[in-house]
């Protein structure tokens, strides 16, 4: 190669490589320095899930992320919606609520600045019991029975109840974080947990390393008149998600998502959006409920408006058909 041809192969080379920095500088106009998403409960699913993925996007986009503990989905979409974090994690059923303006931490306020960014997994919602007690059916729940539903304002403390009620049971309702719910059963001042969580739910694989537990199921009969009332639908824990299961038990799950507020940068929720979703073997190894964080599951999305980041991720990665009036600001 001549002097000559080599300079000018070297001028281009460096020429594509401002054009490239000067690029990834204009991508990033209007990205935060840092992040929040907002998770739940510590010992609940969103806790470990919402914490791990802000870290594994802060880490392959050079920020400072993280997660913080709340109350749970009804509380994020308030949180995302005003902007006080960034990111959020929250549950089809108390997503539509929250756009109706009936989410009970602001009752009144449509919260439609809180976008979807990618699905999650479906939460199941399943019932826990020391197994000293003799509790091993729905039937079993003695009346007035002491029942932990999570953090108040959480899809199991939104649904959980009502679903029980259905069900004819009659209780005493409790609420906490799950860790403290936990070493409440265990101590004998609740007879039952009522989880709404991804599994393997911490809380329960702690419980029954420790003890004795009955993770019950519903009957078919119980299971079908709550997917009647509610919007959930039909879903099997596998027994190789606890020690105690021999068998899959009979539940009942939602689906949830990431969210983002609204007003973001596109080109940062497109950023966020890739990280997450191209590589599900990083997702599994945070919690092994992100083995349904799959592009395919983009159309479970069924009560929030899409971030434009996202929606075009899911449209240019995914083969998505997002229509334009549910993509904010489409």
């Amino acid at each position: 190669m001549t002097i000559t041809k080599f300079a000018a192969l070297a001028a281009a080379t460096a020429l594509a490589s401002t054009a490239a920095h000067a690029q990834d500088q204009e991508d990033r106009t209007g990205w935060p320095e840092s992040f929040t998403v907002g998770t739940a409960s510590q010992g609940g699913t969103f806790f470990v899930y919402g914490s791990g993925w802000a870290n594994l996007v802060a880490e392959e986009l050079g920020l400072s992320g993280s997660g913080e503990v709340t109350g749970g989905p009804m509380q994020n979409m308030s949180l995302v919606h005003s902007g006080e974090v960034q990111f959020g994690l929250t549950t089809m059923g108390p997503a539509a609520e929250s756009y109706a303006g009936t989410n009970p931490v602001a009752p009144g306020l449509q919260m439609t600045n809180a976008c979807a960014i990618f699905p999650m997994y479906q939460t199941p919602f399943s019932v826990t019991a020391l197994s000293s007690t003799g509790i091993e059916t729905i039937a079993d729940i003695p009346e007035g029975a002491r029942i932990g539903f999570g953090p108040a304002g959480s899809t199991s403390d939104t649904y959980f109840p009502l679903m029980l009620e259905e069900l004819g049971v009659e209780f005493e309702r409790r609420n906490g974080g799950w860790d403290d719910l936990g070493g409440q059963l265990q101590d004998g001042l609740l007879d039952v947990i009522a989880f709404a969580a991804g599994v393997p739910i911490p809380t329960v694989s702690q419980l029954e390393v420790q003890t004795d537990i009955n993770i019950i199921e519903f009957t078919e009969e119980e299971q079908a008149a709550i997917i009647d009332a509610f919007p959930v639908s039909g879903f099997e824990i596998a027994p190789a998600t606890y020690t105690t299961l021999e068998e899959p038990a009979r539940s009942v799950a939602m689906w949830n998502f990431a969210i983002a507020n609204c007003e973001l940068p596109e080109s940062f929720v497109y950023a966020v959006t890739d990280v997450v979703m191209s590589d599900n073997e990083r997702m599994v190894g945070i919690h092994s409920s992100a083995r349904e964080t799959l592009p395919e599951n983009w159309d479970k999305n069924t009560s929030l408006m899409w971030h434009p980041g996202a929606a075009r991720w899911f449209t240019e990665n995914a083969g998505a058909e997002i229509p334009a009036d549910m993509i904010h600001g489409g």
